[in-house]
C-alpha cells in the first residue's frame, strides 16, 4: 500500500484513481475549486492544501489534466508540484499535452533531482472505467519499472516509448489516427443514408470486412443512435490535433488529412458542439450534406 497524489480528478482521473484505491493505495490529492466525485470521498481520498503540500507528502505523483498550461500551473505555479519534490520521487503525467513543453517540464522536475514520466493513455472514459487503457510512457527504464505496478492497475497495453516526451509524441500520433478514422466512417455513413441505405445495417455489414474497426463499431453506433454524450469532447480532441499541427510546422512536414480533419472540429465548435464526444465530427458532414445520418 501507498500513498499516491493524484491531481485532475475529472472523467478519465476519477475512474483512474479509483483503480488505485481498489488495489489498497491511498489516494491524496490538493484542494482544488470542483469537488471530486462522492465515490472516492467514500473510498477514504484524502486532502492537502497545496500541490507543493502534496509532493512533500507522497513519493509518487500522477497528473490527468486538460491541456500543457494547467500541466505547467500544477508543476511550476505557486506553491507548485516542482517545490515539494526532492530525490526518490516520482511524477507521473498522464495528461495529453505538448511533446516539446513535456521534454522542458522534464528536464526542470530532474534538477530537483525527481524522475519525471509521460504517459499520455488512450481509450477514453470506457476504458479508464474498465481499466483498460493504452499507456504511452516516456522516461527512464528504472523509472517506468517502478510505476509498472500503477499502471497495470489502470491500463492493458503499456509500453515503453522511449524518454520523456516520447509518450506524448506517440500520444499525438494516436490522435491523429482516431480523428481521421472517426472521419472515414463518418463520410461512409453521410453516403450510405443519403444514398438511401439503413446506415444501421450498413454499419453492420462492414463490421464483418476489412473496415472494421473500433471506431467503426463504437463511434458509428454513436452516429447511428445519436447518442453524442461526451466519452472525449470535441474540444479535447481540436487540442490534441492542435499539438500535432505545431508538431507537424516544427518539423517542416505536412499532415494535409489531420487539417482538414481539424477543419471539421472547428465546424462542430462553431456550431455549438464543442461539448460533444468527437463521434459528433459526423454532424459537420451532416450539415454540408443537408441529411442527417439517423
Amino acid at each position: 500500500m501507498a500513498h499516491i497524489g493524484f491531481i485532475g480528478l475529472g472523467i478519465m482521473g476519477t475512474p483512474m484513481a479509483r483503480h488505485l484505491q481498489n488495489a489498497g493505495h491511498i489516494v491524496v490529492t490538493s484542494r482544488f475549486s470542483i469537488p471530486p466525485r462522492q465515490e472516492l470521498l467514500d473510498n477514504g481520498l484524502q486532502f492537502v492544501e497545496t500541490p507543493k503540500a502534496l509532493a512533500e507528502t507522497v513519493d509518487t505523483m500522477i497528473l490527468m489534466l486538460p491541456d500543457t498550461p494547467e500541466v505547467k500551473d500544477v508543476l511550476f505555479g505557486d506553491n507548485g508540484v516542482a517545490y515539494g519534490l526532492s530525490k526518490g520521487k516520482l511524477v507521473i503525467d498522464m495528461s495529453s499535452i505538448s511533446p516539446i513543453e513535456t521534454k522542458e517540464f522534464a528536464s526542470r522536475v530532474r534538477e530537483t533531482g525527481a524522475e519525471y514520466i509521460d504517459a499520455p493513455v488512450s481509450g477514453g472514459e470506457v476504458g479508464a472505467k474498465n481499466a483498460s487503457l493504452s499507456i504511452m510512457a516516456g522516461g527512464s527504464e528504472a523509472s517506468f519499472e517502478r510505476a509498472l505496478p500503477l499502471f497495470q492497475l489502470m491500463g492493458k497495453n503499456i509500453t515503453l516509448v522511449g524518454d520523456c516526451g516520447d509518450g506524448q509524441v506517440t500520444k499525438v500520433a494516436n490522435q491523429i489516427i482516431v480523428a481521421l478514422t472517426i472521419e472515414a466512417v463518418s463520410e461512409a455513413l453521410v453516403f450510405a443514408s443519403k444514398a438511401g441505405a439503413d446506415p444501421a445495417r450498413v454499419r453492420l455489414a462492414l463490421m464483418g470486412g476489412f473496415a472494421s474497426s473500433r471506431i467503426l463499431e463504437v463511434h458509428g453506433e454513436r452516429m447511428v443512435k445519436r447518442t453524442f454524450e461526451p466519452g472525449f469532447r470535441i474540444s479535447l480532441h481540436q487540442k490534441d490535433l492542435n499539438l500535432a499541427l505545431q508538431g507537424a510546422k516544427a518539423l517542416g512536414i505536412s499532415l494535409p488529412n489531420t487539417a482538414s480533419t481539424q477543419e471539421l472540429f472547428n465546424q462542430c465548435a462553431a456550431n455549438g458542439d464543442s461539448g460533444l464526444d468527437h463521434s459528433g465530427l459526423v454532424k459537420a458532414l451532416e450539415r454540408m450534406a443537408n441529411h442527417p445520418v439517423a
